[in-house]
Order: C-alpha cells, then sequence, then structure tokens
C-alpha cells in the first residue's frame, strides 16, 4: 500500500534532503506504520483526511507511546504529505491542522563539573584504550559533540592551529566547534603515541577514534565506555555520551554563554531546541537566590 508515493518520497529525503541513513529510515518507517494502520479499513492515499490521522495518533496514545515519540512520528507523516502535496500527488495536506501531542519538557541529565573531572580522571593512561578514552571523553564534553559525531570524525577535520573541529552533524550539515587545549593535548597523545600502533582498516583510514582491531567504533561501545568510567569514578547517575554534551551546554549557559553561540556549537537547527537549557540555567539560578539571598532567609524566618 502506498509503495510508489514511499518510494518517492524516500527519494526525496536521500537526494534532496540529503538525510543520513539513520534519519532516512526513520522517517519511512513512520510512513510505513500509518500506511499499515490504514491498510486494515482500507485507505486510499488521497481519501486520508484528519480524522484518519488523529485515529492513528490515538491508536498510538492507546498503546502507551510517549507523547515524545507520538510527536516525532507525526513528524515524519507531516513531512511525508507536504512532500505529495509539493509533488502534486495530493491537494491538500491531511495534517495541516494536526498539533502535536502535548508532552512535560523533559530537563537531560547533567553532571557537574566536579563529575566530568572525576570521570575523565578515571581513563587509565597507562593504556592504550585509556588515552583514547580520555582524548574521546575531552570531546563529548569539549567541544558538545553527538556520539555519532565523535566516531565518524575524520582526521582532516582537526585544525588545531586555528583550535577548531570540522563536525558533520545531522542531515551532514558541517559546522566548526572550538575545542579546549585538553581536548587537543590528549588527541595528540592518542594520535603520536596509540593511532600509529593500531593495524587500521581500509575503510577506516579516515577515522580518528578506533578499536582495537583498526575499525571505527559503535554507539554502544562508546556508551560502555562512558557508563564504565563513570561507575569507577563513583557517578551513580544513569550517563551515557549524550550527558556530556547536555553538560557542555548546561556548563555555558551557566557561565552566561549567549544562546545564539550555544546553538551552534551544538548544531541544533532551531533555537527552540537550544532554549531547553536556559530552564537548567534558572533552577540554577532559582537555587543560588534560596542559598544566598538575604530576602529569601527573612522569608524562610517568617
Amino acid at each position: 500500500m502506498w509503495e510508489t508515493e514511499i518510494q518517492s518520497f524516500g527519494d526525496y529525503l536521500k537526494i534532496e534532503r540529503g538525510l543520513s541513513k539513520h534519519s532516512h529510515e526513520a522517517y519511512l518507517r513512520d510512513i510505513q506504520k500509518l500506511a499499515t494502520y490504514l491498510a486494515v479499513s482500507p485507505v486510499a492515499i488521497d481519501q486520508v483526511d484528519e480524522s484518519h490521522i488523529l485515529a492513528f495518533l490515538k491508536d498510538l496514545h492507546s498503546l502507551g507511546i510517549e507523547a515524545s515519540t507520538q510527536s516525532r512520528t507525526l513528524s515524519g507523516i507531516r513531512a511525508f504529505f507536504q512532500f505529495l502535496v509539493f509533488d502534486g500527488t495530493l491537494k491538500a495536506d491531511p495534517t495541516v491542522h494536526v498539533k502535536n501531542p502535548q508532552m512535560g519538557r523533559k530537563l537531560p541529565d547533567t553532571l557537574s563539573f566536579d563529575e566530568i573531572t572525576a570521570i575523565l580522571d578515571e581513563a587509565d593512561l597507562s593504556s592504550p584504550e585509556g588515552v583514547r578514552n580520555r582524548a574521546m571523553l575531552e570531546f563529548l564534553y569539549g567541544a558538545g559533540l553527538r556520539v555519532s559525531e565523535l566516531i565518524g570524525l575524520k582526521r582532516e577535520d582537526i585544525y588545531e592551529d586555528q583550535g577548531f573541529i570540522k563536525v558533520r552533524g545531522k542531515g551532514d550539515k558541517e559546522r566548526l566547534v572550538p575545542a579546549g587545549r585538553d581536548a587537543f593535548k590528549y588527541l595528540n597523545l592518542y594520535l603520536d603515541s596509540i593511532r600509529p600502533s593500531v593495524p587500521v582498516k581500509k575503510d577506516a583510514t579516515h577515522l580518528v577514534f578506533l578499536n582495537r582491531r583498526g575499525s571505527g567504533l559503535s554507539r554502544v561501545m562508546v556508551f560502555l565506555i562512558c557508563k564504565d568510567l563513570a561507575a569507577k569514578a563513583g557517578i551513580t547517575k544513569v550517563i551515557g555520551p549524550h550527558t556530556f554534551r547536555h553538560s557542555f551546554a548546561t556548563h555555558l549557559i551557566e557561565g552566561g554563554a549567549d544562546l545564539r553561540a550555544v546553538q551552534e556549537m551544538l548544531g541544533h537547527e532551531s533555537i527552540l531546541t537550544t532554549e531547553i537549557y536556559t530552564h537548567l540555567d534558572r533552577a540554577y539560578l532559582t537555587q543560588m537566590v534560596q542559598d544566598f539571598h538575604p530576602f529569601s532567609k527573612i522569608d524562610k524566618r517568617l
């Protein structure tokens, strides 16, 4: 059902939008879910209206699907129908008046500066993997990289003399991100002392970080490294690679960094995504007022 339209949309995402394989597949899965749901009736693609979309979302809700996942699925479906209108296949978009599911805004978990330092210090610099891990975590935190950006970092993307690295983010969009001296320090230690002894596979020669067999690292491997070092540092929070990115952004905002600058460094398409960190900052400021402002102490006595 809808095979031709879905195929055309997939070609559009790949060629025109330049989406990554992961994002491309996610969009198509969302459309296929709707197509499968409406196949029961069945409903032709030019017969789909707002009621069908709302019924589909209601079904997702009844299955216990979180509002955030419902919203992401709706986003994919909306993009599909917008494409069909643009392509001339449909005259109207049935999703145009459908609102995103209501959801609370969940603040991401973060680490304090001391916790970050404790985790970094657990990397065993006497072992090849330890040097590599320290360099990786320095960039996860020091440059706010996504795990996909870290494992995809190429040797030609390093501009140490300028203090920047070139990052390929979502949709293969490139951005320049500053990195600190410690990040480059441990990166050079890894590149000069460790990586030359790794038997590099042909398809991984361009990558910065490799596993001991000379292949690129997986997301799961980076997650396990973060989890292991956090446990060794006595950190009981449930963390992963993205926690370092959240911490990077939070510490910048708390330090007074401009929101637009943080948006650029994180590679967020919309500043609304970055604004979640101002909520963290407000919580921090509120706590500071409660702890140190004289009026708050008067209120407590009353």
